[in-house]
Order: C-alpha cells, then structure tokens, then sequence
C-alpha cells in the first residue's frame, strides 16, 4: 500500500507524466476525468469519471487522499472550497482565482506593484475604442475567464472587430500590445510551508497561439532579467499564496537598449515551459510538483547540460500515429527523448513532445525539430 495518495482533478497528459514520479516515490495517484479513455486513464488504474464542477463527482478520489490537486484550471473554485475545509488542496480556490480570472490577476499585480502590461476592464465598445485611442494602433482584447492555447485573444485595431464579442459577455479585458523581443516562462514550485525552488528562465515560441518550442535557458537573457523574472514569480506565488508548480508567462522588452520583463499569465500546475524538465534537469516539474503539494522537501535545481530544447508534437491532417514513426526518429535523431501522450490523433492537438540536450543550441534545436517533422510525416 503507498504511503502518499494525491487526488488530481483531471486526465490528460499532464495527470499522466505525474505517473513516473509518483512510481518512484510509491505514491499512489487517484485521478478525475471527465471521460473514458483520457490518456492518463491508460496508464494510472485509480480512475473516475465526473465533473471538475460537481462537488460529489470530486469527492470520487478525496477519499483517504492526502492532498487533492489539479492538472487544468477548468474547476468550479466552490469544489476546491468545499474540499479546503475537509483536507490539503494545492493550490487553494483562493489562488487559483488568479489563473482563472485575468482580470483579478491585473488587479493583483498592480495592487502588488509587479511589472506588466498596460490594461483596462471594458464594459463596452466605447470603453475598448478609448483604450486603443491611448495605446494603439492594435490592442489585445481577451476573455477573463476560460481562454488557453490562443482561444478567447485577439488583436484589434478597431472596436468593431470585437463587436460580437459581447453577446454573452458584460465585461472584457483589454491589454497594451507588448512590442517584445522574447517570450519567457518563469518556473517554480512552492510547499505550503514557504520553501520553493525556481528552475531557469527559458523561451517560450508560440506558433498559431500554442506553444512549438522551448528553449532552456533563454538565450541572450541578461542576468538582471533572469534575476527580476526570477523574484517576480516568487513574488506572485508568496503573495497569492500558490502552492505547487507555477509558471508565470512573461513578455521581455527593451527601452533604451535594457531589458525589461512583463507579466503576461500565470499557470497553477505543471506547465509546457517545463516539460524540458523530464530530460534536461535533476529533477522534473512533475517530481517536484508532487513533492511541492505533499509539503516534502524540494529537491535542489540543478540543468543536466548547457542547453535543451523542447518541441512539441501537434497531429496532423493525416491522422498517422507518431508512434509508427519511432523506429526512423531512432535511427536519424538518436539523441532526441520523445514522450508520446496516447491520445488519439486530431490536428493541431498536442500528442506529445520531444527534448533534446547538449552543447551546442542551433545543433539540438535542429535534431528535435527534425524528430517532429519525422513524427509528424512531414519528413522521412
């Protein structure tokens, strides 16, 4: 019998690449999907099917459990306050606000004077039309509450564009748009007793709204950004309280020839940023995510090479598994780890990931970017 029991709410690929951890550490994982087959259901036997947002269909795993987590945002926070009351939840329903809801997380980091963009709560086209009259030509508009991956952002130049938007909406949230140089994540993990351990700021590359490539650590970064990245999200997850991995999504922007950090969003959980973390540190975001939620000791972060790079895996029109692509990725990127979901193919769909370590970054970004092409059928 496992000493440890972690109730995680949700089933997909992050609930599963907890599983190697959980195993190493004899902790037994019990999870919530919402439906048969979701891919941590092929690999962990504690299994039910419910709602993230039914109090009743959460309490299915929380039996017994030592702690109850969660592996999406997509949670009633009434479920994770009910439960708060009868055991450990990590994060709280009271930080976790602040991944669901990008209007109160603007609202905190001015009330706790933390970098960021310009932004402003819009009630109306009129609203929207001043704040692109004060920070145009083109402004971002997302929806506070439900967006990942691209979904629920755009970018305007005018208020019409958006003039749709508010059939089922009373307010949206509207952002200066950042003229960066770089794309950065910041990634922590935190025990409820204060101690966290920060790995090092990397890349992120998006492509069409999600995430392609990661690269740690962020090249051409200066310490004093990688140093203000670094205390800005210990500074988040102290003052809201969160608990467990956190990563902080951050624009870097230059005046004047300096570098500058802003706070784009936030993520409550094991993030993409840090999946490089499975092949490229001592210990991986999901080890540690375990750890952080337990109130365990965290284990000290160390890289286990100069350079990796991340790629995922998106499916493709032709509905071909890349798993039936692993002998040729084998045999022409020898030095590429691929991790593989178990999902069922659909385009566009992340159905896995590939890392690559070494010395030399333009030589590994090109290994893992042709272990994708490889297993996608783009190249043989």
């Amino acid at each position: 019998m496992a000493f440890y029991k972690v109730a995680v709410i949700g089933a997909g690929q992050l609930a599963r690449m907890m599983t190697p951890a959980a195993e190493a550490l004899d902790i037994e994982l019990r999870v919530l999907a919402q439906s048969q087959g979701e891919c941590a259901t092929k690999v962990i036997c504690n299994t039910a099917i419910g709602s993230p947002k039914s109090v009743s269909e959460v309490a299915q795993i929380c039996d017994g459990a030592d702690v109850l987590t969660f592996e999406h945002e997509h949670i009633g926070s009434d479920v994770l306050s009910h439960f708060g009351k009868k055991m450990s939840v990590q994060p709280s329903a009271s930080a976790l606000l602040y991944a669901q809801d990008k209007l109160a997380l603007r609202r905190k980091l001015t009330e706790l004077g933390l970098p960021q963009p310009a932004w402003k709560a819009c009630h109306n086209n009129e609203d929207v039309a001043q704040f692109l009259s004060d920070h145009g030509p083109e402004i971002v508009i997302k929806t506070p509450t439900g967006g990942y991956d691209g979904k629920g952002v755009k970018v305007i130049r005018a208020a019409e564009e958006i003039a749709d938007w508010w059939q089922d909406r009373e307010v949206l949230l509207a952002e200066e748009k950042v003229p960066f140089t770089m794309e950065v994540a910041a990634l922590l993990a935190r025990r409820p007793s204060g101690a966290s351990e920060s790995w090092p700021l990397v890349q992120t590359i998006q492509a069409n709204g999600v995430c392609h490539t990661v690269i740690a650590p962020a090249p051409r970064i200066t310490e004093a950004v990688q140093e203000e990245a670094k205390k800005v999200s210990q500074t988040i997850a102290k003052e809201l309280g969160v608990t467990g991995v956190l990563a902080v999504e951050m624009f870097v922007s230059e005046e004047n020839g300096k570098q500058r950090v802003l706070v784009n969003e936030l993520a409550m959980r094991p993030h993409n940023s840090g999946h490089w973390t499975m092949d490229g540190a001592n210990i991986s975001q999901f080890e540690q995510h375990l750890r952080a939620v337990l109130d365990l000791p965290l284990q000290p972060v160390k890289t286990l090479a100069p350079f990796t790079v991340m790629v995922n895996i998106l499916g493709t029109e032709d509905g071909q598994e890349p798993a039936s692509r692993l002998a040729a990725v084998a045999s022409k990127c020898p030095n590429a780890k691929v991790h593989l979901y178990g999902k069922d193919v659909k385009p566009g769909r992340k159905l896995g990931h590939v890392n690559v370590i070494g010395n030399d970054l333009k030589m590994i970004k090109a290994e893992a970017e042709e272990a994708v092409e490889i297993l996608r059928g783009e190249k043989r």
